[in-house]
């Protein structure tokens, strides 16, 4: 079962500095029929002007992914944390007991993300952040996982949930295969481009929330690049 989530019907906010889309309730946007697709809680797809962000915040019990799509994003947390994430790379924060952070765009262009927060299988413990780059030509024709919390993802990203989150580019008439557990709740937005899943067009930023499908076959109707996220 796949069901298609179009750009445009997604849940919306603008506060000028911060143009956001949510793939699920979030802030503001409440539909009770839309509020998680398994342990995937908040998918937000947000374009944030230069020299602006999100001042410093309080978070708790979440797995925060953040994929850069264009531009970079600066964070900053209470236990001392900085970095730059650039285009096609991932950070990943596990909030654990708690933890504050800041993330701003210090560019001069827009920079645009998918955040993507992930309830963890346990409460509390020590909050961690990490980044890592994931050069796009490793990933063409093949589904990278980016996040992980499994053992045997041991070059992802660590996350404390029963999930991994995945990335691939892919050229016009190029296919990516994945089997998952029919149990599983999966979740595909194309960063760009198109593709078709199980016979299902998908376009750019829209969502694919998909149960009861043991393999996917995405097939880029154009060139295309796209996050997957197979969460329990």
């Amino acid at each position: 079962m796949i069901e298609l989530k179009p750009f445009a019907t997604l849940g919306a906010a603008d506060h000028g500095w911060l143009k956001a889309k949510h793939h699920f309730s979030f802030a503001s946007y409440y539909d009770p029929n839309n509020v998680s697709h398994g342990a995937l809680r908040v998918w937000n797809d947000d374009e944030i002007a230069p020299n602006t962000g999100f001042p410093a915040h309080p978070h708790a019990n979440m797995e925060i992914i953040t994929y850069v799509r264009e531009g970079a994003i600066t964070h900053q947390d209470s236990l001392g944390n900085k970095g730059r994430t650039e285009a096609g790379d991932v950070q990943v924060m596990s909030a654990g007991s708690g933890i504050r952070h800041s993330e701003y765009n210090l560019e001069p262009i827009t920079t645009r993300i998918f955040q993507i927060w992930i309830e963890p299988t346990t409460e509390g413990g020590q909050p961690t952040w990490g980044a890592k780059p994931f050069p796009k030509a490793d990933r063409s024709g093949r589904l990278m996982t980016l996040a992980s919390g499994f053992a045997d993802d041991a070059d992802a990203l660590p996350i404390r949930a029963n999930a991994r989150v995945l990335g691939t580019t892919l050229r016009a008439g190029e296919l990516a295969e994945y089997d998952a557990n029919a149990s599983r709740h999966l979740y595909l937005v194309p960063a760009t481009g198109s593709v078709e899943v199980n016979g299902v067009r998908v376009n750019a930023r829209d969502g694919a929330a998909i149960h009861d499908e043991a393999r996917l076959t995405i097939t880029a109707l154009e060139d295309s690049e796209l996050v997957l996220v197979d969460a329990a």
